[in-house]
This record gives structure tokens, sequence and C-alpha cells, in this order.
């Protein structure tokens, strides 16, 4: 199965190796998106960051969810792949009005300053890549679990 062709040619097949994904940025790079995500066991992978914009692949655990999160200066897109979640958004942490159901096929835009989570309300789980304008993450990032995902926030934040 060929999903990923990588900077000047270079071409690689998936075949379950989990260890092709990685951030591919911010060389020329061409993927099959659906594939990467589908493909992505990790709860974050970091595929590819340029100067203004960055491609995460997520993969949300049943029950789970992305954990309640605003981003002042960086809007969003979000594509899920596969599973079933809820959006919810809102100005105010605590008012979060806009809750809609998403599932494979959904896009959700999240604009800058708007407090957002996606919770997995499917049995299986949910698959999804985030593009981030401006990047949000370091480049390279792979968290593979969401508690290794929280760690490294507070780490960040504590050395800021």
């Amino acid at each position: 199965m060929d999903w990923m062709r990588g900077s000047y040619g270079n071409s690689l097949g998936l075949a379950g190796q989990q260890s092709c994904l990685k951030d591919y940025g911010p060389e020329p790079f061409v993927v099959n998106i659906e594939k990467a995500t589908l493909c992505n066991r990790n709860y974050r992978t970091a595929l590819w960051t340029g100067e203004n914009l960055q491609v995460t692949l997520m993969c949300i655990c049943a029950g789970d969810d992305i954990g309640l999160e605003i981003h002042p200066d960086v809007d969003q897109f979000i594509r899920i792949e596969c599973g079933r979640g809820i959006v919810k958004m809102g100005k105010e942490k605590n008012q979060l009005n806009y809750v809609r159901r998403v599932c494979g096929g959904d896009a959700i835009m999240v604009p800058a300053g708007m407090w957002h989570d996606v919770i997995n309300t499917g049995g299986c789980p949910l698959k999804l890549y985030a593009i981030y304008a401006p990047p949000e993450h370091p480049r390279g990032t792979i968290h593979e679990t969401k508690a290794a995902a929280l760690a490294a926030e507070r780490q960040n934040y504590s050395s800021k």
C-alpha cells in the first residue's frame, strides 16, 4: 500500500510500519493523508512542520478526548477520518455553546482564541488529523499517549 511519497521522489510503503510516521517538514512532501492518519497509533504525531503550518495525526482512544484547550493565536482545521465523537466550542472555558456530533469525513474549523474539545463517543479509536496555522507543537513531536502529551505540555509551560 503506497501512502507516502517523500521529498525528491522518495516513496515509502505502509505495510503496517508506524516507524514511517515522523516529521517530514519543512521539506516538500506528498502523502495520502487518509492512509497515514489511519496508520497512526500515537495520541499525537507531527507529520509535517513548516514555518507557518503544521500537520499532526491523532488517535483518540474510545471514551477519551483531546482535552479542553485554547490556542490564542492559532487557527485549527481538524478532519475526522474514522470514528465518532462530539466537538464542543465556545468563547469561554465554561460556556461551550457550540456542540456538534462528528464522524468520519467531517471537518472542524476552530478559530484562534476559541475553547474547544473533541470527545470520542464511539467504541473504537477516533482517527483524525489537525492542521495548525501557525505551528502549535515543536517540530518532530510524537506523544504515544495523552498522558505523555499532558506531561510534555506541563514541562513546556514550566520552562517558559
